[in-house]
């Protein structure tokens, strides 16, 4: 049995069912049918299925945001954002997913005809975190549908609850049986789900841990995998950049779901020569922030998403103190719930291996940096590479930051953020693979190359000869 805990309050709240070893291969089995007859679906079909089950998540968006906000504690205001955002996700798929899908014609020199068929391969697994309970599935789940893949879900145990209603919004949608299943299991359950082979591949999104122990099953199966990971996301700030605007977004961007995103900004990175203006005011933002009843339209963040991971974040602190960091705010706050307050990190030895961690929390690192290169090198200087956000406007640093910043993506003068226009994924242990736009789709798709030998020409007609 999954408990719910609301982490606002540390009252226990609903329950869901963990299903049984016989229940789990009764869902395997659909999904390998519901596939049999899904890839012979056309394209038509597929956006139609994507365009129904958007509405659903639009007319159930505020039962939605209220779930997310019982089981893992974001704001309401930023539930509601994530459920809407689902819904532009799968409408975005929905109309420029068939032209993803086209076969392409290459041209060869031996003048035979090359075609590139897009192909689906079957069952996907995705091992889903709690932090974004829905659009961390749909973002898998669209390109999914649209490729004419089906999907098997291992959510977290926090959000089982989410995971239960995205599978209710897929069958509601008119989806076929199968095509969609939440699995409620445990972590446990997840390497007999690699190793069957009528489950062709694996994403998962989490820990580092988490990554490498599905990468070793997914390898010993001779299966493809798309990870990502964690991410240690520098925020560097340089003179020619606008330092209010930076400052008020390295807010927003620190503590979006309470410090706890993949892609937060996590280590802000400033040049010496604005560094304690930016200081001084960033902190003070940080320290003003509301945090408090998410379901408070007013306040900024809710609570972590449970008592425990809150207590990681503050055993952490701890340890960044006990290396010699300086921390202002950044403490347990009183009464019922996970709740703490913001917090910035200062003067973090980068000689220490504390400094190689990701904080999931609402802390800042704040570094100072000499120059352009100091600031490069010092955000390389983690084993992540997921995520960055620069801030400069000229156009010359702009490009060094581009080419020389060890990341999956950058943003320039703006919060880094996913878009289902735009690939997602890292580099180093931020993991591999690209999520969302074509590149995402085409992760679990078989690129099948057909080869067809230009027909003879035809023999002339014989002349019949009149008299």
């Amino acid at each position: 049995m999954f408990q719910a805990i609301d982490p606002a309050s540390g009252a226990p709240a609903h329950t869901i069912p963990e299903m049984t070893a016989e229940q789990v291969e009764a869902a395997v089995a659909r999904a390998a049918a519901a596939f049999r007859d899904w890839r012979l679906s056309s394209l038509d079909e597929r956006a139609r299925l994507l365009e129904a089950i958007a509405e659903q998540f639009d007319a159930h968006q505020e039962r939605l945001a209220r779930l997310a906000t019982t089981e893992m504690g974001k704001t309401l205001k930023s539930a509601r954002a994530e459920v809407q955002k689902c819904a532009g996700g799968l409408r975005y798929y929905a109309q420029h997913g068939p032209a993803m899908l086209r076969e392409i014609e290459v041209p060869t020199a031996s003048g035979a005809r090359v075609r590139q068929h897009w192909l689906p391969i079957g069952p996907v697994l995705a091992v889903m975190p709690w932090n974004f309970p829905y659009w961390q599935v749909v973002r898998f789940l669209a390109p999914a549908i649209m490729a004419g893949n089906v999907g098997l879900l291992k959510h977290a145990s926090l959000t089982q609850g989410c995971a239960s209603a995205i599978e209710e919004m897929v069958v509601a949608g008119g989806a076929p049986a199968g095509l969609f299943q939440n699995l409620a299991i445990r972590a446990g359950a997840v390497g007999a789900l690699i190793a069957d082979p009528r489950v062709a591949a694996v994403t998962l999104t989490g820990s580092e841990e988490a990554g490498a122990k599905v990468a070793a099953q997914a390898g010993a199966a001779l299966k493809k995998v798309v990870l990502e990971l964690g991410g240690s996301d520098p925020f560097i700030v340089m003179p020619s950049a606008d330092i209010d605007l930076a400052v008020k977004t390295a807010v927003t961007a620190r503590l979006q779901n309470a410090g706890q995103s993949c892609i937060c900004a996590k280590r802000m990175i400033v040049h010496a020569d604005i560094y304690d203006a930016f200081a001084e005011r960033f902190t003070a933002a940080m320290l003003a922030a509301k945090v408090g009843d998410p379901t408070d339209e007013s306040v900024d963040i809710g609570p972590l998403s449970s008592a425990e991971q809150r207590d990681t974040v503050l055993e952490q602190l701890a340890r960044f103190q006990a290396a010699g960091a300086k921390l202002v705010g950044g403490t347990a706050l009183p009464g019922k719930g996970a709740f703490m307050q913001p917090g910035v990190l200062t003067e973090v030895p980068q000689d220490d291996p504390i400094a190689q961690e990701e904080l999931f929390g609402p802390v800042a690192m704040l570094f100072r940096a000499e120059s352009i290169d100091a600031a490069i090198a010092l955000a390389n200087d983690v084993p992540f590479g997921l995520g960055s956000s620069v801030w400069t406007n000229d156009p010359g640093e702009q490009a060094c930051f581009v080419r020389d910043l060890e990341a999956g993506m950058t943003a320039i003068n703006q919060m880094l953020a996913s878009t289902p226009e735009a690939a997602f994924g890292g580099v180093k242990r931020s993991g591999h693979g690209r999520e969302l736009g074509p590149w995402g789709m085409h992760e679990f798709m078989n690129l099948k190359t057909v080869i067809v030998a230009d027909a003879p020409a035809p023999a002339p007609t014989p002349q019949v000869q009149g008299e």
